[in-house]
């Protein structure tokens, strides 16, 4: 199972039996208008809110066999949210669509291949539109900043992550932007780097009021995670939530 950005899939018309274990991919269907081709999701699924859809599991553990008697047409995974030999195996009996967007312009050009695929070129020309257009009007003012996604132990977003690229879209550096993937720090180690935002989303650890108190006025949050942590339709909402509470400090 290999990362398919930059991939076209042949299909001579579009898919019409989806299954998504890709909760920002979920959404974003929907968004495109493709939602009617979805016959499966995961139990992570939550946006669009109580889809009335079969859920075949969570995102690292999907039940292959229940996938494979839906018959899909596609299978629509990602190389950070899913594991390996899931996809491995769904590959032989369905075609799997594996994405791993690590930017903005990243994600720009999976709406734009996604609305290629599932017939829906208009809808994400103008998704893709809208964020190009919030793109260029994110405050360039710079600040260092780290962002936490886990606690005992403190674990952190390195500069190889989606949500870093985010937050560098608004004019961040991320003080552990050296580090690959989520590196372990100790939280005096990172204070000690003088960030100027600590942000703190609530996910995937539910970050609290009380954790934004011990660590000082550099906060913002916690605040919905999906809004770094997303990609997809949710892009545009993350950048929307920094250009906000970056406007507000």
């Amino acid at each position: 199972m290999e990362d398919v950005r930059g991939q076209t899939f042949a299909f001579r018309e579009p898919p019409r039996r989806v299954v998504s274990l890709v909760p920002s991919l979920t959404e974003t269907l929907f968004e495109l208008g493709a939602g009617d081709s979805v016959v499966a999701i995961t139990d992570f699924c939550i946006f669009p809110p109580a889809l009335p859809l079969p859920r075949v599991g969570g995102t690292k553990n999907p039940r292959v066999e229940e996938i494979r008697a839906l018959a899909p047409d596609l299978v629509h995974v990602n190389l950070e949210e899913n594991l390996r030999r899931h996809g491995e195996a769904i590959e032989a009996f369905a075609p799997v669509f594996v994405s791993e967007p690590k930017s903005v312009e990243d994600v720009i050009a999976l709406v734009l291949q996604l609305g290629e695929l599932h017939g829906r070129d208009e809808r994400a020309t103008d998704l893709a539109e809208a964020m190009r257009v919030q793109l260029a009007r994110m405050p360039r003012a710079a600040f260092t900043f780290a962002c936490p996604i886990w606690k005992s132990p403190w674990m952190w977003c390195g500069g190889d992550t989606y949500v870093s690229r985010l937050v560098e879209a608004a004019g961040g550096r991320n003080l552990l932007g050296d580090r690959s993937r989520y590196p372990q720090v100790e939280l005096a180690e990172v204070l000690a780097m003088r960030p100027d935002v600590v942000f703190l989303p609530d996910e995937p650890y539910v970050f609290t009021e009380s954790d934004a108190q011990a660590i000082g006025t550099c906060v913002i949050g916690p605040f919905p995670g999906h809004l770094f942590t997303w990609h997809g339709s949710r892009t545009l909402l993350g950048l929307r939530f920094l250009e906000e509470a970056l406007s507000a400090r």
